[in-house]
């Protein structure tokens, strides 16, 4: 009975339309994971208030002098739009400190109403025309357009297009608002990248939630720099999103896609600017990391209830299925575990051999237990084992090498007969692989997933990709690994470790295949030209960093890092390993440490980039730093 007390006190502490949303989400989901879903929420909400911008800040924003100014159009598709929230939206555009911008308002509601309310609250005025009057706006940047018919948001949006002047179109839904410095931010940020050479294609920003009366803000979304493979997986980017205008009216909206058409936009335009080539085109991607945008919550909006829209998780499907089939890649794409979550499937032509190298000394039971798990649980049978003996001194361990090599004709025992040096007995090993993948592999883990092999190979025989990370628990079911954040903890380490092992994740990010800076050896797939390509591990790392290292090099070369949820092990691990408990011991870390300062030193400066600077560097929960006004 505790799961059911736990969730119905959670249940009791949300608001009327909060209930409404869980309510759906239970008959959809069922009770575990709404459970999951609920707890981790009001975990997020009490952690969390927004603080506005200082009106000094805002003053001398709006006294800047501009020399090149971006012009933006803000585009707001209208349809039976409530009063309190039109204003508010308006009003949000009226009060931005930066001055550039104009306001297209395109109306699909089949009477008059909200062009009535609009003259009311004194954004529109009667001007006589040949005889006859017209809406006329009071502020010539804000431009009013009663379509014929509401033909659909995509369609509604398309129609307001070609009334844009802008050099970039913002798009804004008709009850969410701006905070007063977003398109300063936007353009500020622009036209630095513009004095880098780089001409940026669109920016995005973080969001939040606020309730109907923006009184309460919450489920901040500190997003990361542009991360392609978690967009297939999740819309991440979503709000305040600008883009170049002349791109965007030759993408235009597809009705087809309504309900994700923005998420269809965003996939066309990022196949659009990736075809340019590599990490430089990616740079035209741009993140603002600071909340631009409040996303208005209420019994209607699918921010609050996704279930009020279904449809459009079912579309977001569909344009993820349309760009890989835009783009050549043989993939099919499946709902994930949570609404607005996808997992894709991609298709192999051949099954290449993957070398899996487990460095062991004794720990026996470790082994069997390793062993066994592959054997018996790993679809994927197309794998070499490799394990490199490192000075054990147990008879039991020698007598069980034998048993292997009689036992499974795929299995080879190398000696290593040098001082325990993680980095080189890995090396070593590698020379005497014959599989077109490594995968490097702990003793102490165990399968659980009967897929991961395949999970893990599916991405890294993709092009680009040159080493994939799994999702690791400790025996508690705890999360273990889920990627590493590079200067988390003053260098590296595991992002949301210890967590329980259903959870969702900071916006979702255990449930998502995404880019990582890097992800640990414990069970980490590397191709093996990539792997030689680099120099291997550096030796010189002989216990710690040695993996995250290695990530950094191939990083360096231009080939990604991913992290999969859906290759699943257990980690023996204890959680109090890797204390540095003697003086040779500490004397070591601190080497290595300094060694990897040293050889990543401005990648530390600049932060990783798959990890957002408002989130907390001293612990691993994904919290907030401590509040600081934005602008300030």
């Amino acid at each position: 009975m505790l799961f059911y007390e736990k969730l119905e006190v959670s249940v009791a502490k949300l608001n009327k339309a909060n209930l409404k949303k869980t309510l759906y989400y239970l008959q959809r989901n069922g009770l575990r994971e709404t459970w999951i879903s609920v707890r981790e929420r009001l975990t997020d909400t009490d952690r969390y208030f927004f603080v506005p911008c200082s009106e000094a800040e805002l003053v001398r924003q709006s006294d800047r002098k501009w020399e090149k100014p971006i012009t933006f159009s803000i585009v707001v598709p209208l349809y039976r739009t409530p009063e309190a929230y039109l204003s508010k939206m308006i009003t949000s555009v009226m009060q931005q400190s930066y001055p550039h911008w104009e306001l297209i308002l395109a109306d699909a509601t089949e009477d008059h109403s909200v062009e009535e309310i609009l003259k009311q609250q004194g954004f529109l005025k009667e001007q006589p025309t040949d005889g006859e009057t017209e809406p006329v706006a009071a502020d010539p940047r804000l431009h009013y357009v009663h379509l014929k018919e509401n033909a659909g948001i995509a369609a509604n949006t398309n129609q307001a297009l070609p009334y844009a002047k802008g050099e970039y179109i913002g798009l804004l839904d008709h009850d969410d608002v701006l905070t007063p410095d977003a398109l300063y931010e936007m353009a500020d940020a622009i036209i630095k990248a513009y004095d880098r050479g780089v001409k940026v294609a669109f920016a995005y920003s973080d969001e939040d939630k606020c309730d109907g009366e923006e009184t309460r803000y919450y489920e901040p979304n500190y997003k990361e720099e542009f991360n392609y493979d978690l967009i297939l997986s999740n819309n991440y980017i979503c709000h305040f999103l600008v883009m170049e205008s002349k791109l965007l009216k030759s993408l235009q909206f597809r009705p087809e896609f309504d309900g994700a058409q923005d998420y269809d936009l965003v996939l066309r335009c990022v196949a659009e600017v990736l075809t340019e080539g590599g990490q430089t085109a990616e740079k035209r991607i741009l993140h603002i990391p600071k909340v631009l945008y409040h996303w208005r919550c209420h019994e209607e909006s699918t921010a609050e209830n996704p279930e009020s829209k279904t449809y459009a998780f079912e579309s977001g499907k569909r344009a993820i299925e349309e760009h890989y089939r835009r783009t050549g890649i043989d993939a099919e794409v499946y709902q994930g575990e949570f609404l607005g979550l996808y997992r894709t499937r991609f298709h192999r032509d051949h099954d290449p051999l993957i070398s899996i190298i487990i460095p062991n000394k004794d720990h026996i039971d470790d082994l069997k237990r390793c062993i066994s798990s592959i054997v018996e649980k790993s679809a994927y049978t197309n794998y070499e084992i490799i394990i490199v003996e490192n000075n054990s001194v147990e008879k039991e361990t020698f007598v069980y090498y034998e048993t292997l090599k009689s036992r499974y004709p795929n299995v080879r025992i190398l000696t290593w007969k040098k001082e325990f040096n993680y980095s080189a007995i890995n090396n070593f090993a590698v020379r005497e692989a014959q599989g077109e993948y490594l995968l490097f592999l702990n003793n102490d883990v165990e399968i659980i997933t009967d897929s991961w092999l395949e999970e893990m190979l599916q991405f890294c025989q993709l092009k680009g990709v040159g080493m994939v990370g799994a999702k690791l628990y400790y025996p508690d079911d705890t999360i273990q690994h889920a990627g590493v954040v590079v200067g988390l903890g003053g260098v590296a380490a595991h992002v949301l470790c210890k967590l329980p092992g259903d959870a969702e994740g900071y916006m979702g990010r255990l449930r998502c295949v995404q880019e990582m800076s890097a992800v640990t050896a414990a069970c980490m797939m590397v191709k093996t030209s990539v792997f030689k390509a680099v120099g291997g591990f550096d030796e010189e790392l002989k216990v710690a960093f040695n993996d995250i290292d290695l990530c950094m090099k191939v990083r360096d070369k231009g080939e990604k890092i991913l992290f999969t949820p859906y290759a699943e092990l257990y980690h023996y691990e204890s959680k109090s390993r890797g204390m540095e408990d003697t003086p040779e011991k500490q004397l070591r870390f601190s080497r290595e440490v300094n060694c990897f300062r040293r050889k990543w030193e401005r990648e530390l400066l600049k932060g990783d980039p798959y990890y957002n600077p408002n989130l907390t560097l001293n612990n691993t929960d994904c919290s907030l730093r401590k509040l600081e006004r934005n602008g300030d």
